[in-house]
């Protein structure tokens, strides 16, 4: 019998002539929680998706407790006892708990006696769950005990995580670490991937670590820093993010007066009240989990949505509340989206054809009488490409063809080459490797050292206090108010991000 629980051996996998894993050998023993580390497109999902079922080896084998074996579907890896918890959970918002459990669970056990399970194990492993509660009214964080309780359900070996406290508060990651020390000591093994290489020393026993789908180092992650980690990831030095002093706020460039807006569907976060005031030269920073009206608020600010919007909102003294995205663009606002690939930018489209998309209406000669300047498009494409890094494998590819953090630079890119008053970025370095997060966080820091306006509605914590210089929290539509980070810490935050101050706002209003 093998010490090894799980074996992937010379694992290859080719896309036509790409190999997305090359020669990878990694392996798992029972209660070790191991981190799998890479820059994006290094192969981590591909490599996952093979020891899950929903990928085939081209070359090498899966040993499974010292035999060989062929995982055909995620059917039969769970049937082996690998569960695995994705980023983006797969949950029917109009079902219960134990509906959307059932599903997954083979067998015909009785809701009743499922309802009892589920509460049982959830109790006992600290992931306190309501199985009669609907999907649509939990948090994420508790969407995600739902994902996690029903891989316990089966018992797993193998429990495999990506990117699991991305949409965590501070609080609710503790007692997630919690949860997989207790599995860990259980003797189940632990898949463990994430970007936040804090954590990977704080929990991990082990990473392998990837860079352009090879094996580059296998290492005790607690004997390294987060940048010797980030330098083998990336190949070279990680530069080191300049830190915020505090900026002084010049003239306001965005007021929000009590702005309320409709929920964006039957799952969505209405809007309530939310006031904010954003000067030049300043960063502010909106942290929250996510589902909290994140998307809404950018709605609010970008003009996408103004049908049923009340409120005042103010950008560079023009009144524009009723006003759409082309006129807010036309006053200096530019925006990127949380979402990169099919609202940030058009998959099919090239990288040129991106540009003219968010410059047309901006007055610098992109379009001129109803004429497209094709030659500019493509020199600010070029620029772009070249400021931000962005590795293409042709001189004007389509947006498609880029991976996920080097298509999210080109976007932030594409925007902050206008040099805008004001800059509206939803999670800007969401699933981004090291290098490309300082980057991005570098850039926005230098646009408001230059004198603009920056609005950062992010999830990721570390980054919130390495470049904001106040910080609000949107929990439930309502947004706290904006204080400089200095006089603010991770657990205040964390109690923000779980409504304190929703109760306190509602205390006020009833007295």
């Amino acid at each position: 019998m093998s010490d090894f629980l799980l074996e992937a051996v010379h694992i290859t996998k080719k896309f036509g002539d790409f190999a997305a894993n090359d020669d990878v050998t990694l392996r798992l023993r029972p209660g070790e929680i191991h981190a799998l580390l890479g820059e994006n497109g290094a192969g981590k999902s591909t490599l996952v998706k093979m020891m899950y079922g929903a990928l085939q080896p081209t070359e090498g084998e899966l040993h499974w407790r010292g035999k060989p074996v062929r995982i055909a579907n995620p059917a039969a890896a769970r049937s082996l006892g690998i569960g695995m918890v994705f980023q983006h959970f797969s949950l029917f918002e109009a079902l219960s708990v134990t509906e959307n459990i059932a599903l997954a669970l083979p067998g015909k056990a009785g809701m009743q006696e499922l309802s009892a399970r589920i509460a049982a194990v959830s109790r006992e492993y600290g992931l306190p769950l309501e199985p009669g509660a609907l999907v649509a009214d939990l948090s994420v964080g508790q969407r995600q005990r739902i994902e996690i309780v029903r891989c316990l359900l089966q018992e797993p070996a193998l429990l495999i995580m990506d990117e699991p406290t991305a949409v965590l508060t501070p609080q609710e990651a503790d007692q997630l670490f919690v949860t997989l020390r207790r599995l860990a000591s259980e003797g189940c093994a632990i898949l463990y991937i994430s970007h936040r290489l804090e954590e990977v020393k704080t929990l991990c026993h082990e990473a392998t670590i990837l860079r352009r789908g090879k094996v580059v180092a296998t290492v005790d992650p607690r004997r390294e820093t987060a940048a010797s980690l980030a330098r083998h990831m990336v190949g070279v030095d990680v530069a080191v993010v300049s830190t915020r002093a505090g900026a002084v706020a010049g003239e306001p460039i965005l007021t929000l007066d009590h702005v309320s807006l409709p929920a964006d569907g039957p799952f969505g976060t209405a809007l309530r009240d939310v006031s904010l005031r954003i000067g030049a030269g300043e960063i502010v920073a909106i942290a929250g989990v996510a589902g909290n009206g994140q998307s809404e608020l950018f709605d609010a600010v970008s003009g996408e949505r103004v049908d049923g919007l009340t409120g005042s909102i103010t950008l560079a003294g023009q009144v524009c509340a009723g006003r759409g995205i082309k006129a807010r663009r036309a006053l200096g606002a530019a925006f990127v989206p949380e979402e990169r690939l099919g609202h940030g930018a058009v998959p099919d489209f090239p990288l040129s054809q991106n540009v003219i998309l968010t410059r047309f209406a901006v007055d610098d000669g992109m379009v001129r009488r109803g004429l497209v300047n094709l030659g500019l498009a493509g020199d600010v494409a070029g620029r772009v490409a070249g400021a931000f890094d962005v590795r293409t494998s042709s001189n004007d590819p389509e947006a498609r063809s880029l991976s996920g953090g080097n298509l999210q630079k080109f976007v932030i890119g594409r925007e902050l080459d206008r040099k805008p008053r004001l800059l509206v970025v939803n999670q800007p370095t969401w699933g981004v490797d090291a290098g490309a997060a300082a980057v991005i966080r570098q850039a926005l820091i230098d646009l408001a050292e230059g004198g603009s306006a920056v609005l950062v509605i992010s999830q990721d914590l570390d980054e919130i206090f390495a470049i904001a210089d106040r910080i609000a929290v949107i929990s439930r539509g309502e947004l706290s108010e904006a204080k400089p980070t200095a006089t603010l810490d991770r657990e205040a935050i964390g109690l923000l991000m779980a409504g304190a101050h929703e109760t306190a706002s509602h205390d006020k209003a009833a007295s």
